[in-house]
């Protein structure tokens, strides 16, 4: 448990660190490709935001997902990529080929779908190769290029929103 802890703490100071060398870049880019990153501790319904990008006019086959869990039960079965923290390493990398993989695809649009944040999910989400990402305004500023101020519970808000403003950027 402590052990836990210290891993968290230390790949939470690795991510801020290079966060503060960030440097935003613009793109003008049609959104074609969607990446989804999803903390299942508080957000369930992951096939209900699918079926709204759908809706919205991204095709189902452009959309991937990867979810994040707390603790994985050893026996548990997912026909869904999934990674906890066992996957993240002390040096702040990830062990797992399913996590490496989804990192390096260059979406057009990567969604931070977690409002707590949590070691894994901020590298994840820092590490990605993604052009336009957005999240929650709960979440750290300087991961997202735009936030939107609900919380995970609100799916639907989140992605009326969500089109609301891609439509005005003309990512659409």
């Amino acid at each position: 448990m402590f052990l836990n802890y210290f891993k968290d703490f230390s790949t939470k100071k690795i991510v801020k660190k290079s966060l503060s060398n960030v440097k935003p870049i613009a793109s003008d880019k049609v959104i074609k490709t969607v990446g989804i990153i999803f903390d299942e501790s508080y957000f369930y319904e992951r096939e209900a935001l699918v079926q709204e990008l759908i809706q919205n006019g991204i095709e189902e086959n452009n959309i991937k997902f990867l979810v994040f869990k707390d603790k994985i039960k050893k026996n548990e079965v997912f026909d869904y990529p999934v990674f906890s923290h066992k996957d993240l390493s002390w040096n702040g990398t990830f062990d797992k080929n399913e996590v490496k993989e989804f990192i390096a695809e260059p979406f057009d649009l990567w969604i931070n779908y977690y409002d707590t944040e949590k070691a894994a999910l901020l590298l994840v989400s820092h590490l990605s190769k993604a052009s336009f990402k957005v999240g929650f305004a709960s979440v750290d500023k300087r991961l997202n290029h735009f936030m939107i101020n609900t919380n995970a519970e609100n799916y639907k808000v989140f992605m009326d929103e969500l089109f609301k403003y891609l439509k005005i950027l003309n990512k659409l």
